[in-house]
């Protein structure tokens, strides 16, 4: 028996009780190439819609935080819609849409009001 060895479970290479991740097995099917190539550019794509939404929560985040009004109340309804948009296509969960957009409007009615 070799020292290193496939599991053929999880698919990854097992050497002395070591895994080495990042070792994948090639597709051998035309489907599986495809579903393949269909993972990577919705990987692609989904960092790319969570990296601006970092980017957007971030400036309207600092916004609130230097209490201006309206920038933030400029800035909101952009973010709303932003956010949905990137639920709706499951990037994120409905429920984490809903909480970053209860939090911002909460602390935008706070410093209006104070």
């Amino acid at each position: 028996m070799h020292s290193e060895e496939c599991d053929e479970n999880f698919g990854y290479l097992r050497t002395s009780d070591t895994l080495l991740e990042g070792w994948d097995r090639m597709a051998t099917h035309r489907s599986a190439e495809k579903a393949h190539r269909q993972n990577l550019k919705k990987r692609a794509r989904n960092r790319e819609l969570r990296s601006r939404l970092r980017g957007e929560l971030k400036s309207i985040r600092s916004a609130l935080a230097n209490n201006d009004v309206s920038a933030t109340g400029e800035a909101l309804p952009r973010t709303v819609s932003f956010i949905d948009r990137i639920a709706s296509k499951g990037v994120i969960h409905a429920n984490t849409a809903s909480r970053y957009k209860s939090r911002l409007k909460k602390n935008l009615e706070k410093i209006s009001a104070g």
